[in-house]
């Protein structure tokens, strides 16, 4: 084999894009937010205590929401987006985080009335309830992107809404996926005790100095945006 091909180094992989929901409980002196622990056969950060989310599916750009993303969180999502920027891309990054909140954990993230037809099982489900999504209640607060060298790669927008956008909080529907084992409502103080990925550590600490603001954390706060660059991490507002 030439010299060449035993050093080449092999091509890093492309990020996909993916999206997480954090839900902030504020019914105690402590606001909570909503975490489960990855299964151990996990390839992607197992055993570790993660918000529910994933990756954008296809259909998450097709299927319509009931109410849509607020101006302001759909302009930053657009902005510096990878390949070509779109507001539908957009959206679906919105619709993913529902959805797979929806998967993972079963809660209902919707609104009432009629819900369009889809071929995603997933949207099918969810529209059994009664509900089309509801995207006007979910704040960006963050996005990052997974370093290269890893097993998989994750271009990942971090959401926040209000407990209140729950739309079944104390009958959800039973997951059909083990992905999230016993998902529970921790304080931040707690959740820092937990196993956690590096960034999730570094979204909490944002997320906590927000929720200390008086106006809390609204659709026109900045959004940090983190990746890396060569050997070094970097931080982007937009």
């Amino acid at each position: 084999m030439p010299e060449t091909a035993q050093t080449e180094k092999p091509r890093a992989l492309r990020p996909r894009d993916a999206a997480t929901l954090i839900l902030v409980q504020r019914d105690g002196a402590k606001p909570r937010v909503l975490m489960g622990k990855r299964h151990e056969a996990h390839k992607f950060m197992p055993g570790k205590y993660v918000f529910p989310g994933g990756r954008v599916d296809a259909a998450d750009c097709r299927v319509a929401p009931a109410r849509p993303l607020d101006a302001a969180v759909t302009g930053k999502l657009v902005s510096q987006m990878r390949g070509k920027p779109s507001l539908n891309r957009a959206q679906g990054l919105g619709m993913a985080a529902v959805r797979e909140t929806f998967e993972e954990v079963g809660y209902v993230i919707g609104a009432a009335g009629a819900a369009p037809v889809s071929r995603s099982p997933a949207w099918t489900q969810f529209h059994q309830t009664g509900h089309g999504a509801d995207l006007s209640g979910l704040k960006l607060l963050a996005r990052a992107i997974t370093p290269p060298g890893r097993p998989r790669r994750f271009d990942t927008r971090f959401f926040v809404a209000d407990a209140g956008v729950i739309s079944n909080p104390d009958k959800p529907v039973v997951p059909e996926t083990d992905e999230l084992l016993t998902p529970h409502w921790v304080t931040i103080d707690q959740a820092r005790q937990l196993d956690l990925p590096w960034i999730t550590g570094q979204i909490l600490k944002r997320l906590e100095a927000l929720l200390e603001r008086p106006d809390g954390l609204t659709c026109q706060h900045d959004c940090s945006f983190q990746f890396m660059r060569g050997k070094n991490w970097q931080y982007v507002t937009l």
